[in-house]
């Protein structure tokens, strides 16, 4: 079964400044801010949520087709994906733009400074789900406001079960359009933040808009995740990772095991223990698209960690 996936291409650019910004930052001069910082420490990764959760679900041995839009500096991404076999034929470039991209600043406590260019992203409705052919699953992730909308709609229109992943993207939109969103969809995921952030503004509970899908996911970090689904709540456990390296790109790989068991028809059990598993094997290397398994891998280390076999 092909997986749509439609959501951001992005480049990632990740900077490390050897100090504290608040040692450079000083509380009663925030309003004539003008600071620099030495970041001898800079690499690039390949990002955006259609791109990372591609990445996981072809390491799956799934069928991902991405929908995407991204700009002039392209070349070095589709070079990665032509090198994965992933097709790009739904990836559209757009003339007089960047791809989307962040720039993201750390210091020594992990504090973060980020600047995120938009980009070709906010052409993401130039694209349309009726073009991608032999699609039996979806998934609207992250990406231009009005790409998500036209999608999420373009979806149901043409009988496409898909799941809504709002992300970074959920602050949006208003209580109305999430409902419109989870009404379309046949399936909901979010973590813990965007959960509380979907209720307060949709005026409803989790359980109440769990019974408006198929199921609703809700990953709970090192918690582990839950899902609502006919009425019950399913525990899932997280897998201990072999060390915390980087979380970026954790909730795409979560992501690329649940569309996995979703396609394959494995029950919720099985899928959320298969998406816990990837989000623990991603949080242990650097970047969202360094991490490598093969299929008899993944089967391995879902035995070890559930004392139960992957389908």
């Amino acid at each position: 079964m092909r997986t749509l996936i439609c959501g951001s291409i992005a480049y990632d650019t990740i900077m490390v400044f050897g100090d504290r910004f608040k040692n450079h930052i000083l509380p009663d001069q925030i309003h004539i801010l003008n600071v620099a910082f030495l970041v001898p420490d800079m690499r690039r990764e390949f990002g955006g949520c259609a791109g990372n959760i591609a990445y996981s679900l072809k390491l799956l041995g799934g069928d991902p087709l991405i929908m995407a839009t991204v700009g002039e500096d392209y070349q070095p991404y589709a070079y990665r994906l032509e090198k994965m076999r992933l097709p790009q034929d739904h990836i559209q470039q757009v003339k007089n733009s960047f791809t989307a991209q962040a720039f993201i600043t750390t210091d020594l406590d992990d504090n973060q400074i980020t600047a995120f260019h938009p980009g070709a992203m906010s052409f993401s409705h130039h694209n349309h789900i009726a073009d991608a052919r032999d699609v039996g699953l979806g998934i609207v992730a992250p990406d231009g406001r009005d790409g998500m909308i036209q999608h999420a709609r373009e979806f149901a229109e043409a009988g496409i079960p898909f799941v809504f992943d709002p992300g970074q993207g959920l602050p949006m939109f208003n209580g109305e359009e999430l409902l419109e969103f989870i009404r379309l969809a046949d399936y909901v995921a979010a973590n813990d933040y965007e959960a509380k952030l979907m209720q307060e503004r949709t005026g409803k509970s989790v359980a109440e808009l769990s019974r408006k899908v198929k199921a609703f996911v809700q990953t709970q970090g090192a918690n582990g995740s839950l899902i609502y689904v006919d009425g019950k709540e399913i525990k899932i456990p997280s897998v201990p990772p072999a060390q915390i390296v980087d979380p970026t790109g954790c909730g795409d790989a979560y992501r690329a095991g649940l569309l996995y068991g979703i396609s394959n028809g494995l029950d919720w059990e099985i899928t959320g223990r298969l998406a816990s598993l990837l989000g623990s094997i991603k949080i242990s290397h650097r970047g969202p698209q360094n991490h490598t398994f093969t299929r008899d891998e993944i089967g391995e280390r879902f035995s070890e960690a559930f004392g139960m076999t992957l389908p």
